[in-house]
């Protein structure tokens, strides 16, 4: 007997039914193996096991209809509509013991070879009238076999996703072969006391009701089990993932408090806020224990993260140790560096640089400090993790918007210490959900408070009529001494694009609207060198008003900024526009984001309304998921998410947590999933995950 462990090797072609040609067509669906057939599920179910007498029909309806063949033949007849050559219509009357119907397949001339006068039939399809009720190509089964099964008709019948060259009937066929094969050999992986705990189906039951369901209760509680198992075992490995991570060896055991820390504490020029305190405590107490500290400090635009990671930076130096702090963008680099400076070097920390941008001879310098000891804290980009790049003694690694960089991009950062202290940032408020799906594996400080003092920038949507008086505005704000942001969705304009886009709007700006201004133009085309040039020019003053892409995103700290004018806000997503938003109402005086749009989508406007409503980016990052699903909650798909086929991060929210609940209990009193029961489990992990062991030690 094969395990269901095993039905991953067995190639679809030996389900009965499939063979090598239908077993090319069922590739384009990615079906190869019998578990892929076993797990294409339905996308809908059709309930058609009520039989309508005849005599009860009603046009437009569709109905099933149980009786037998009365008559049958093909004739030829003419296209229904405009000219053509004819066509063949296979015409059977049907009937039961209330009235007669007709149903008809057009162009199906072997369909008489299917039906014989006499045979019990049941028919699924759309009613119409003409002259009598008929059913242009319905579904049909032959039921003169009292105890067969239908599963075409007469019962709840599963719809699927198809391609090309395979039918539903085909598909339900091929599926319900395979079940007849293959179901027996389906071994159960959840173990009995997380099932019955959670008063979930065994998985044999589940996955049949999945297709062929006797009621919608049981499909209701088929798709429970399902959902429960997608989000169980990716809890599991996450699970496993962070129970390693903690057992990784002895780490660096910082002592916390002393003289350098007092001193920093001292110098702060602002209170810190109970979160920022509660943040700190918990670096601290991660920071002291011998296990390597793995964390994340998620935090809203201004909530203060950079001074928490200052602290922990702090600590690491007072205990002889060094500590690195890696950014995604030269830009933001060079500020964490020019900020970190003004906090530290009162205190003698020595803080060094290091980016692509810093020439041979400098950078000579640099890598020697570095070696040596020298450099107290390493502020820089990916070039942090080169291969020359060479840590005296690295204590702590602290990653910023952590994720903008890959999974070796991070693992090679904590690589170049001994088990270092990893800290990770980001800016982007995560639903919980997301969190605990995408970041499972670490320990999670929250920023949800904002430092006293922060004046919120006002938010207003506003259609293309209002864009003079819009210009005006900003033409005021900055005669008065302050500065602006127009921030576009793209560059250059397509042939196709109906949006306005940065560098052709640039040139008018200069130009036209603003000629007696300083305007400035960056994105992501534009080499690091210019970048830097605009970007310092902006910080200075020198550029007043700055036209630009979302490359301002993250990490643009120019308090003179109080106007921000974002063109096509459709086209961002909200956390997006959060972001966007979060790079003015810096300074101390009142702030405007005022986004231009006419569009028509409902959807659309219900976000940015969403987002004028609010100014929690954890609320809006909520209504974000809830609004675009989690696939495009980044702006990309691309940062590490797990796919989830079956479950919905928005939909199945209580699963997931009792999913996580269970998984990380598990764990904790098995981690290697050896003991008797867990094997089947074990492997599924493996396999589902299967560089688990190669991914991050971070």
């Amino acid at each position: 007997m094969n395990n269901s462990k095993d039905l991953h090797d067995i190639p679809v072609r030996f389900v009965k039914g499939v063979g090598p040609a239908r077993a090319e067509i069922l590739k384009k669906l990615d079906i190869e193996a019998v578990e892929d057939l076993l797990y294409h599920f339905p996308r809908r179910h059709e309930d058609r096991s009520r039989f309508n007498p005849i005599n009860e029909l009603k046009e437009g309806a569709h109905a099933a209809v149980r009786g037998e063949v009365l008559t049958s033949g093909v004739r030829s007849g003419r296209p229904r509509f405009g000219r053509g050559k004819g066509m063949s219509v296979y015409k059977m009357a049907f009937g039961d013991d209330t009235g007669v119907i007709y149903a008809l397949w057009f162009n199906q001339p072997y369909m008489q070879d299917v039906f014989k006068v006499g045979d019990k039939v049941v028919l699924y399809g759309k009613v119409e009238k003409n002259k009598d009720f008929q059913m242009c190509n319905p579904e049909f089964e032959i039921v003169n076999d009292e105890d067969k099964e239908t599963i075409h008709t007469g019962r709840i019948v599963p719809i699927y996703p198809l391609t090309e060259g395979i039918s539903q009937r085909g598909m339900r066929s091929v599926i319900k072969n395979m079940l007849d094969r293959y179901l027996d050999d389906v071994e159960e992986f959840l173990p009995e006391e997380v099932r019955s705990g959670n008063n979930l189906p065994a998985l044999r039951q589940a996955l049949f009701n999945m297709h062929f369901p006797e009621s919608e209760e049981l499909r209701m509680a088929a798709y429970e089990r399902v959902v429960f198992d997608e989000f169980f075992v990716l809890q599991v490995a996450l699970a496993q993932r962070r129970h390693k991570i903690k057992g990784l060896g002895t780490g660096v055991a910082h002592k916390t408090g002393g003289e350098l820390i007092g001193s920093f504490k001292a110098l702060l020029p602002f209170k810190l806020t109970d979160a920022q305190e509660r943040a700190i405590a918990d670096i601290e107490k991660d920071m002291a224990s011998t296990k390597p500290m793995n964390r994340l400090l998620e935090g809203d635009v201004g909530s203060g993260k950079t001074v928490v990671a200052a602290h922990a930076l702090v600590l690491t130096v007072s205990n002889g140790y060094q500590g690195a702090l890696m950014a995604p963008t030269e830009i933001l680099a060079q500020q964490h560096f020019a900020g970190l400076n003004r906090l530290l070097s009162p205190l003698g920390v020595n803080i060094v640089l290091l980016t692509n941008s810093v020439v041979e001879d400098a950078r000579e310098d640099v890598l020697r400090m570095i070696e040596e000891g020298r450099a107290d804290i390493v502020v820089g980009t990916h070039a942090l993790i080169q291969e020359g790049v060479k840590f005296k003694g690295l204590g702590l690694s602290v990653v910023d918007e952590q994720h903008k960089f890959g999974v070796d991009q991070r693992a090679q950062l904590k690589q170049k210490g001994i088990n270092p202290d990893m800290l990770f940032m980001t800016a982007t408020p995560i639903p919980r959900t997301l969190a605990m799906t995408l970041y499972g594996d670490l320990d999670l400080s929250i920023l949800d408070e904002m430092p006293e003092g922060r004046i919120p920038s006002k938010s207003y949507l506003v259609g293309e009529e209002r864009r003079e008086g819009i210009y005006k505005f900003i033409a005021q704000e900055v005669a008065a001494g302050s500065q602006a942001f127009i921030v576009y969705p793209i560059i250059k304009k397509g042939k196709n694009d109906d949006l306005k886009a940065a560098a052709d709007m640039y040139k008018k700006f200069r130009d036209t609207v603003f000629p007696d201004l300083k305007v400035g133009l960056v994105h992501g085309r534009l080499d690091n060198a210019e970048k830097e040039r605009v970007m310092s020019d902006f910080k200075s003053g020198k550029v007043q008003i700055l036209v630009s892409t979302t490359v301002v995103e993250v990490g643009i700290d120019n308090p003179n900024v109080s106007v921000m004018l974002i063109e096509n806000p459709e086209r961002f997503g909200l956390s997006q526009l959060h972001q966007l938003r979060g790079r003015i109402g810096r300074g101390n005086q009142r702030s405007y984001c005022i986004m231009i749009s006419d569009t028509g989508s409902e959807v659309a406007r219900k976000r940015i309304k969403a987002l004028i409503g609010s100014t929690s980016g954890f609320d809006i990052a909520e209504e974000d998921l809830q609004l675009r699903g989690p696939g495009q909650f980044f702006g990309t798909r691309q940062h590490g998410l797990p796919e989830l086929r079956y479950a919905n991060l928005v939909a199945n929210v209580r699963q997931l947590e009792a999913a996580r609940k269970e998984a990380f209990g598990l764990v904790n009193s098995d981690p290697g999933l050896t003991k008797p029961g867990n094997a089947c489990l074990r492997d599924m992990v493996r396999r589902k995950f299967p560089d688990e062991d190669n991914k991050r030690n971070t």
